[in-house]
């Protein structure tokens, strides 16, 4: 059936062995983020076998879906309380910025015979989750160590997912200032989660401090980029995933509508440049399953002219390909476009 998703586990086991052996370098674990693939367990152990031991993800259904496999699991996004039985349930540590959702995991924990190892957010200029008042941080921290069934593991921040605030040395600094303070109300030595893929080129210029243990990665592993440039990192696959689109429509047509042009649900008009008439294609997927701001067909003659819910609409002018209807488009995606594909339930996914 088309669409459908192409994945190539030996590529995303080659990424994870190399970033595994690039952060083990700097004495940095890897926590794998799962999120993108929807924590299908098939892919998640490709993140094991590279010798990946913990894996995260944003959302409890995903973490119950690799129940089986032998890694701590992380929550990473900050919970709901009406969801903390089962993030009890399936997640080993969880990332917190609210006391009221800690009360609730001791509770849970408490009926579920468990100790829930809880990671405080700290927010360090990207205005997403964590706190800003680090007295009331460390007052909080102070009151987990007074519970039963939740203890305090560790410290953590985001960048660059909001507000597009780039982690740097500073920033780490702080983060470790804060992992001090918050250590005498921990059981263990503080686990300090210094952020995601945006923090990779900090770490590979040597700027990250060395209290700083592990990195939150998933669109570093699977599509072997930092986020702070956006660049590759080398000796990475970067097409792991391949989206195949079958052709509904293959038609000349103007560059340009006719009749008067209303506005998009943003109250923006499109425009367009009139390059006369031009070989369009439709194809079957669009919004719903794929954004198509983040999808580059393989085929250099393509181009991508946008979408609506269901339909892509693409030049294919200057390929030297001869497309028909019922033919198929290939696509690379990033990472927004492959973590939309694996939501849509109208996408075939094939593991090979």
């Amino acid at each position: 059936m088309f669409p459908r998703l192409l994945i190539s586990s030996s590529k995303i086991m080659h990424n994870a062995s190399v970033l595994r052996d690039i952060c083990a370098q700097h004495d940095i674990r890897i926590t794998g983020i799962t999120k993108c693939f929807c924590g299908d367990p098939q892919i998640a152990r490709c993140f094991i076998e590279s010798g990946i031991t913990m894996l995260g993800d944003s959302r409890v259904q995903n973490l119950q879906r690799m129940t089986e496999l032998p890694a701590q699991k992380w929550l990473i996004r900050i919970p709901m309380i009406s969801e903390a039985t089962e993030a009890v349930q399936f997640a080993d540590v969880s990332l917190h910025s609210e006391s009221a959702t800690i009360d609730a995991f001791d509770r849970a924990a408490a009926i579920l015979g468990k100790k829930h190892k809880i990671i405080l957010m700290a927010d360090l200029g990207d205005i997403r989750e964590g706190y800003v008042d680090y007295d009331r941080l460390v007052d909080v921290a102070k009151g987990i160590a007074a519970k039963k069934h939740v203890e305090l593991y560790g410290i953590g921040t985001n960048l660059t997912c909001f507000s597009y605030v780039q982690p740097d040395s500073e920033k780490m600094a702080e983060l470790v200032w804060l992992a001090k303070r918050i250590a005498p109300y921990c059981e263990n030595e503080p686990i300090i989660s210094g952020g995601n893929s945006a923090t990779i080129q900090l770490m590979l210029d040597g700027k990250i401090p060395p209290e700083v243990q592990t990195l939150r990665l998933g669109e570093g592993i699977l599509f072997g980029r930092e986020r702070t440039g956006y660049t590759y990192l080398p000796n990475t696959f970067h097409d792991a995933f391949t989206l195949q689109a079958e052709i509904v429509e293959c038609k000349e047509k103007p560059s340009i509508p006719w009749g008067r042009v209303g506005h998009n649900a943003k109250g923006v008009s499109p425009s367009f440049v009139d390059k006369g008439n031009r070989l369009k294609a439709i194809c079957a997927v669009g919004k719903q399953d794929i954004d198509p701001d983040y999808l580059v067909p393989l085929d250099r003659g393509v181009q991508v002219l946008g979408a609506s819910g269901d339909h892509l609409v693409l030049d294919i002018t200057d390929s030297t390909q001869a497309y028909q209807v019922g033919g198929i488009i290939d696509f690379t995606l990033t990472y927004t476009s492959a973590l939309r594909a694996f939501t849509s339930p109208y996408i075939s996914k094939i593991i090979i």
